[in-house]
């Protein structure tokens, strides 16, 4: 396109700058050159504000979006606060999920959730080493011993099947699974007002396991279905 019949190339104009986006990049930066972990604070919005050069509502836009994300909280008269690791290199995918609906959204997580947890726990049999298997062992014993002395296992029931995931050497399977596991993970401690949930599906977890140590795919793939059933028919029939 010529610039009023010359010769010469028309000068575009600039597209406008995203600053929320451009601090959310500094943000990311700062959190892995400070090596913050999670748990750790962030700097607070003021000192945020003063490094940048933006505004309150620059800043508090990629905060959000963070928030977004659950990569950060913000606690009220606290500050805010790391939940993941995050980098510049890092693609975060949110999942949204309206809990006002209990019953329809653990069911509907449950549906994706039993694809790719059949084929984490295959994909854990293949690929475990000596080490993953010592260290799902160890949940697992820990699972058994809270679960005969409380008759429930909530917490460790999680720390076992992500014990599992991290056995893939895939790092998606335990983002994935983790998120929708989230959504059970609110109500861990007596889901439905009921300590009985999911007991039933206890002894299939050694039975996983022994799967996963023998190296047995498809046996995987079989004591995880067993396990998702007890869940899903317990949904159904505890929350009538």
């Amino acid at each position: 396109m010529k610039a009023n019949g010359s010769d010469r190339p028309v000068i575009r104009p600039l597209p406008a700058i995203d600053r929320a986006r451009q601090v959310t990049d500094a943000l990311a930066h700062y959190v892995e050159d400070a090596r913050l972990q999670a748990g750790d604070r962030l700097p607070a919005e003021r000192e945020l504000m003063a490094a940048l050069a933006v505004g309150r509502s620059t800043i508090r836009e990629a905060i959000r979006h963070f928030q977004a994300l659950g990569v950060i909280e913000t606690r009220k008269g606290s500050g805010t606060y790391l939940l993941k690791p995050v980098s510049p290199d890092t693609i975060h995918m949110s999942l949204s999920l309206d809990t006002a609906h209990l019953r329809d959204v653990l069911l509907q997580t449950l549906e994706v959730r039993r694809g790719i947890e059949c084929e984490a726990g295959m994909v854990a049999a293949r690929r475990r080493t000596p080490k993953d298997l010592m260290v799902i062992e160890e949940k697992l014993d820990e699972m058994e011993r809270v679960h005969i002395a409380k008759g429930t296992s909530g917490p460790e029931d999680l720390a076992f099947h992500l014990a599992v995931y991290d056995a893939t050497h895939n790092p998606l399977f335990r983002q994935l699974l983790e998120q929708m596991r989230e959504t059970f993970e609110r109500f861990w401690e007596h889901p439905f007002d009921r300590q009985d949930f999911a007991r039933r599906s206890f002894p299939f977890h050694r039975t996983l396991f022994n799967a996963i140590a023998a190296q047995d795919t498809e046996a995987a793939r079989r004591e995880t279905l067993k396990i998702l059933d007890v869940v899903e028919e317990d949904i159904k029939e505890m929350s009538r």
